[in-house]
């Protein structure tokens, strides 16, 4: 699940047949080496996250098409700024139409959504607010081309429009599994309900191989996937340990439980634990004062 070498970005890499992949520039503490941009087919191809607004990508991404081909599909997983912003200037270059589940607010749950009418809710990666597709997608649309077909799967929780794209023996999951970390669940756009709702699907889907917008292919994806839900699992159990001391606050119980995370990076292990303790009230077993949002005690019940 890591990269044998470091991926170079603008480089075109041809993982299987069918199937390449150029990274972008915009490597990061989140992002790991950069977002990866995937071109499925030969002759009219689909695009899977476009990425960041990056002049140098998007020539990037023109220059990966072989004499005579065309891009017939520019495919979105969610909208946040590293996967997102690079679509609607690729699509002017080449003609072909955006699809996605819909824009930044599609596919919020109920509670995300009432969390972001009572509050101001900062943080996260960064949202692609004015992101609007040309064509929405449901769950289950097939999308066809050029001998190659891509099944939509809706699966939120580390964004409500998030999708990933089932393709012969392989899925693009975007953000919701990658090797080398767990993703963020950062509300109201992530819910950690739908999230772990999700890496059920996506293990039940029994694919052969994942490919993460950001990182190396997943080659077992059933033991990562089985991993990822045990540690959010650990998380829970910490959380709800730490809430016997009394009632606590996301800031407080971050620090209380990432001992041994970097200062730069509490701010996204406090999202995750609001996260999870939206997810703990939800299902009664604790109780935010006076409603869940990232200044609220929690108290266990």
């Amino acid at each position: 699940m890591t990269e044998t070498t470091r991926p170079v970005p603008g480089k075109v890499e041809r993982l299987a047949p069918g199937l390449r992949r150029v990274l972008a520039p915009n490597p990061s503490p989140m992002t790991l080496h950069g977002t990866n941009t995937f071109l499925i087919g030969e002759g009219r191809v689909a695009v899977i996250d476009p990425g960041p607004a990056s002049a140098a990508h998007l020539d990037a991404i023109l220059a990966a098409l072989s004499p005579g081909e065309t891009i017939s599909h520019i495919l979105v997983t969610h909208s946040h700024l590293d996967h997102s912003p690079l679509a609607r200037p690729l699509a002017e270059r080449t003609g072909a139409p955006v699809l996605a589940h819909g824009d930044s607010t599609a596919g919020r749950s109920a509670a995300m959504t009432a969390l972001a009418a009572r509050a101001t809710v900062g943080g996260g990666e960064g949202v692609d607010t004015g992101f609007a597709p040309d064509e929405t997608l449901a769950d289950g649309a097939e999308i066809e081309g050029d001998g190659w077909t891509l099944t939509a799967l809706w699966t939120p929780g580390h964004f409500g429009n998030h999708l990933s794209f089932a393709w012969e023996d392989a899925i693009f999951c975007g953000d919701l599994v990658m090797g080398w970390s767990s993703s963020l669940v950062s509300p109201p756009d992530g819910d950690m309900g739908d999230y772990m709702a999700s890496l059920a699907r996506l293990k039940a889907a029994g694919a052969g191989i994942l490919h993460p917008a950001h990182g190396a292919p997943v080659t077992n994806p059933s033991r990562r996937i089985a991993d990822l839900a045990a540690h959010r699992r650990r998380r829970e159990s910490q959380i709800l340990a730490a809430l016997d001391a009394g009632p606590l606050t996301p800031a407080d119980l971050a620090r209380r439980i990432y001992t041994e995370t970097p200062p730069a990076l509490l701010p996204a292990a406090e999202r995750n634990v609001l996260a999870h303790l939206i997810d703990l009230t939800s299902r009664k077993h604790v109780h935010a004062v006076p409603h869940p949002t990232p200044e609220a005690h929690f108290l266990k019940l």
